[in-house]
């Protein structure tokens, strides 16, 4: 499984497509009124504002070249300030041999860069927009994630190491060989590198196999 597009929602369209295209550089593939897409390494991201409430936030995760993490820190310093906590603005995961740091969108996203150093994708060359490889992770926050958990291993998306599965932390769905995952919870559990907690919003994953993952409106989760 890889993530092929994520739509999300906000109430803030033209700041964040200042930030996202203006600012940082992703291209522009799709605007209208009432959002836009840009394109992020393989995969593609789009904002809506469609039937937007309240002020939505989510997490989600862009994987970059395993020897760029620390070119990729001091590009994305110069563009934006990095998110702390516990006094760093790094981290570094044992349990996946990857580096990350984070930083928020106008809208109040929790967004993150991560080195994977398992992977081979060593890149040549300075950092740029065109060095981020596609969409890593995408935060799932569900009502019952053990049920989601179970619905997404139906179509063939496990959890990563075959696991336990949890209502009570991350279930992280995907495969550690391509460091690609949705990564399933349940309200009220802070994201780190931010002081929010997760909550559910609408949003929609399409993934390389054109299954489709959804919290509606109405914030009840299918698949297609």
């Amino acid at each position: 499984m890889e993530i092929k597009s994520v739509i999300l929602q906000s109430n803030n369209i033209e700041e964040m497509k200042e930030f996202y295209v203006e600012h940082f550089g992703f291209p522009l593939v799709k605007e209208d009124e009432s959002g836009f897409r840009i394109v992020v390494g393989t995969s593609e991201l789009e904002f809506s504002s469609k039937q937007v409430e309240a002020n939505p936030y989510y997490h989600f995760a862009f994987n970059i070249p395993t020897n760029k993490f620390e070119e990729a820190k001091e590009w994305v310093k110069d563009r934006v300030a990095l998110n702390v906590d516990f006094e760093k603005d790094e981290i570094y995961f044992s349990n996946f041999d990857a580096h990350s740091l984070y930083f928020y969108d106008p809208a109040g996203n929790i967004v993150e860069l991560i080195a994977r150093h398992a992977l081979a994708n060593a890149q040549e060359g300075d950092f740029s927009i065109e060095s981020i490889l596609n969409i890593s992770e995408i935060g799932l926050t569900v009502d019952d994630a053990i049920h989601a958990c179970h619905k997404l291993m139906e179509i063939g998306i496990h959890e990563r190491e075959h696991g336990d599965l949890t209502a009570s932390s991350l279930n992280f769905m995907g495969e550690k060989s391509k460091g690609i995952f949705i990564i399933l919870n349940q309200p009220g559990r802070r994201w780190i590198f931010s002081d929010k907690q997760s909550a559910i919003f609408p949003l929609e994953i399409i993934t390389t196999e054109d299954r489709k993952i959804v919290v509606n409106l109405e914030k009840q989760f299918e698949i297609f």
